[in-house]
């Protein structure tokens, strides 16, 4: 009866339409050949499935489909109704049609006052199309019919039992299923109709109805149904679980918009001010937008809170409003766009660096792996080198070239932890610490952060040690939960891209200086120096000093006679300073009507620096016995250093002054043991030792000086001293020294290298173990120079005293 009862509510909804019926349509109908009995006029549907035994209206709009039904209509006969493969297929032909179709009855044939043709259909059975027949204006195909069993099994009953739980639990998750379907449902026995019934209103897929269609095994269509079902309601449990937590939330915001709007009313009549409640509004609408973790923006939220509670005067306020202003402003979500190109990367570090070629390698490669693993944890780079070799502006050239903003923050004279984790804010006046100031700063959360002066770091105290603090900072597996003690929740810093200058390696604290790499930038050559001065120096201070091309002109000896004469540095600071003397001196000749351009040549340097600040006294100081010439690693580059050495009478007593610290001590003491211990193979009279005190001197005493490496130099000058024969003023050497008389290495070859070569010295003698750093030594002055490697320090006096 229920059946019944959906049949007669469909066909009376189209009660007021005007019915057409086969007489009125006889005068309007063509020609056309009579449809066999084992054949059917075939009418395509576009995402619609009609199942057998039920009632469905359709819309009948294509020329050709219209035709078939008023001849359907005419001869009384049924249609079938079979789904197209594609929607978008105007007019399909038997390829774009599926194979299984349902036999349908039509009961009215209706056309409405728009003009519109429609069709009350009911399904009668399941067929499946065998050849299409032509000569006819529409489709029409050979079919097979398939009838149902009437057998039930205990499976099948079993299956029909657990298909109508599911649809009842399926028809009271969508809270608006019709009353005549839910009876039908219950009342149906017959596996075959409830199936299809289920199948036609509880799913929704065209796709899914047509395979059922197709499945013409009942117990194959029933284990497909329940599954689809099983699908359906467990995506309508998590939609109504989503809605209700929806309309849960909304309830939450209109309930929290009354109170406000309550709160406001009152505050209104209590005559506060209202500019409290517009500024709480704001700042919540600022947390909103500033994208913050989970956590932050939880205690933004509970700060907020505090704050909207809390009066103007208290003091409490205007710190709670700062630390609000200082979580919204960072760049929690807010990424530089830069993308990493390896070749614009190269072009930069070339026009910005002269030289310099294994170091913009190494950058260039640690760029390759940030670009290929933009997520994994790099080393932190960190560049040693004396003042004025370039580092930070290395540092500005990787931002330009990767496109990330550029901080700086130096490090030297730091003593107090809490200036890189920030204050505890306890008291009036406590900010951050210096690493989120600077990222707040910079606006970005993955800029290129320079950290200076890393060798400088005060020693802790009281105050907390800074380097400890530094350790989370720059430790990958650490940085992505920073926690600033200001702002007291994680800031990730896992994207920043930390780089580290030092003048001195041994003084970064060891733990600190293990989790970087190590980048070690050496002095210049006078030529890669004229190179520098000429592409970057003199342009600079041309633009610093208002001097145009056509005003100013050096020439390349004036600036090979400034480096000579008036510089002695690793680097390029006090080079960029006497140039910019001369420029000074010719913009005020330029200013005062003097001249209007002028070319400065060697000449005119000392009458605008003055006399030459450094001469190279190495002739006359080595001109006597008793006199070496060593080479030295300072923190500003490789030096020479002059070893003096000296009798008088006495009983064998050992002088030293200078201001030597305890190494250079010791290798004094193992020089004397030594010249000592092999007086008679050097050509020594033993008595000499024993009459005469030994005075070593080096000269600048102000000057603390200390380190393994002026062995060879000390039994150099103390074997000229007592042979009273002279050392070559061309030789230069270093090394340290055994009591067995071999010469160990020692460190600082590229630096101490190039002092000689910058000195004048033309003969250098090495530790044989130290040739490992011969390629480190720029190919100039390997060229410039004349190399001797010492296994033995008697090989050295062969080479340095003179005849």
């Amino acid at each position: 009866m229920q059946i019944k009862d959906l049949k007669n509510k469909l066909l009376g909804s189209t009660a007021e339409m005007e019915e057409t019926s086969a007489e009125k349509m006889q005068g309007d109908t063509l020609h056309i050949p009579p449809v066999p009995n084992d054949a059917l006029i075939i009418v395509p549907m576009r995402g619609t499935v009609l199942f057998p035994q039920i009632v469905f209206p359709l819309v009948i709009g294509r020329k050709a489909s219209i035709a078939a039904v008023q001849e359907a209509v005419r001869s009384q006969k049924p249609v079938g109704l079979i789904m197209q493969l594609r929607d978008k297929d105007e007019e399909p032909g038997p390829d774009d049609l599926h194979k299984v179709g349902t036999v349908a009855e039509i009961l009215r044939y209706i056309t409405a006052p728009d003009g519109t043709h429609q069709i009350v259909c009911q399904g009668e059975q399941r067929f499946r199309t065998k050849e299409f027949l032509q000569g006819y204006p529409f489709l029409v195909a050979r079919i097979e019919r398939y009838g149902e069993s009437d057998l039930v099994s205990k499976d099948i009953e079993a299956r029909v039992i657990t298909l109508k739980q599911k649809a009842m639990e399926v028809l009271t998750q969508t809270r608006q299923a019709p009353e005549e379907l839910v009876n039908a449902i219950r009342s149906v026995t017959s596996p075959t109709i409830v199936t299809d019934l289920i199948a036609s209103y509880l799913i929704s897929k065209p796709e899914e109805k047509q395979e059922l269609l197709a499945l013409f095994d009942i117990q194959a269509r029933l284990d497909k149904l329940l599954e689809l079902l099983n699908y359906r309601i467990e995506v309508l449990k998590l939609s109504n679980q989503i809605n209700e937590q929806t309309q849960e939330t909304m309830g939450q915001r209109q309930r929290e918009f009354v109170l406000r709007e309550q709160m406001k009313a009152i505050q209104k009549e209590l005559g506060e001010d209202e500019g409290n409640a517009a500024e709480i509004e704001e700042l919540s609408h600022a947390i909103t937008a500033a994208k913050m973790p989970e956590e932050a923006e939880k205690q933004a939220r509970k700060e907020l809170g505090r704050l909207q509670h809390m009066p103007e005067a208290s003091g409490e306020y205007s710190m709670i409003r700062t630390y609000l202003d200082w979580l919204i402003e960072l760049p929690w979500a807010i990424a530089s766009a830069g993308f990493i190109d390896i070749a614009k990367a190269r072009e930069v570090l070339n026009e910005d660096h002269y030289g310099l070629d294994k170091i913009k390698q190494r950058i260039l490669e640690f760029l390759a792996v940030r670009k290929l693993n933009p997520h994994g944890k790099s080393p932190i780079l960190c560049f040693v080198g004396p003042p004025g070799v370039g580092k930070t502006s290395l540092g500005r050239s990787i931002a330009r070239a990767t496109g990330r903003e550029f901080i700086r923050a130096s490090l030297g004279g730091m003593h107090d932890e809490a200036e890189i984790r920030g204050h505890r804010r306890t008291y009036i006046g406590a900010l951050p610490g210096n690493i989120i100031q600077s990222i707040r700063k910079a606006g970005t959360n993955n800029p290129v952060f320079m950290l200076d002066e890393m060798d400088k770091l005060g020693s802790g105290g009281f105050h907390g040690d800074p380097s400890s603090a530094l350790l989370e900072v720059l430790d990958p597996e650490q940085n992505s939960t920073f926690r600033d003690n200001y702002l007291g929740v994680a800031f990730d810093l896992s994207q920043v891209m930390f780089i580290g200058t030092a003048n001195v390696l041994d003084s970064i604290p060891a733990p600190l200086r293990d989790r970087m790499e190590i980048i070690a930038l050496t002095g210049y050559t006078s030529d890669e120096k004229a190179q520098i001065a000429r592409r970057y120096l003199v342009k600079r201070q041309m633009e610093n000093n208002g001097l145009t091309p056509e005003q100013f002109t050096i020439t390349d000896p004036a600036i090979l006679t400034i480096i000579q004469d008036y510089t002695r540095e690793a680097g390029c600071r006090n080079l960029e300073r006497e140039i910019g003397g001369v420029c000074r001196h010719v913009a005020m000749r330029i200013a005062e009507g003097i001249v209007t351009s002028e070319i400065i040549d060697s000449e005119q340097i000392p009458g605008i620096l003055g006399p030459k600040k450094f001469e190279s006294d190495i002739a006359m100081r080595t001109s006597v016995p008793g006199v070496a010439t060593g080479l030295a690693w300072t923190p500003v580059g490789g030096d020479i250093l002059f070893i003096e050495a000296t009798r008088l009478h006495g009983n064998g007593k050992l002088i030293l002054t200078g201001q030597l610290g305890e190494v250079m001590k010791e290798s004094a003491q193992a020089a004397l043991s030594l010249v000592k211990s092999r007086a008679r193979e050097l050509g020594l009279n033993p008595e000499i030792f024993e009459k005469n005190d030994i005075h070593i001197h080096v000269p600048a005493g102000a000057i603390p000086k200390d380190g393994p490496s002026a062995g060879v130099a000390m039994f150099t000058a103390l074997f000229s001293a007592f042979s009273e024969r002279t050392v070559r003023s061309d030789v230069a050497m270093t090394g340290e020294i055994s009591l067995r008389g071999l010469v160990l290495p020692v460190g600082g070859i590229k630096e101490k290298v190039i002092a000689a070569a910058r000195a004048g010295i033309k003969t250098v003698m090495l530790p044989a173990r130290n040739q490992r750093d011969f390629e480190e030594i720029p190919e100039a002055v390997r060229n410039q120079l004349r190399f001797i490697w010492l296994e033995k320090v008697d090989d050295g006096l062969k080479i340095a005293i003179e005849n």
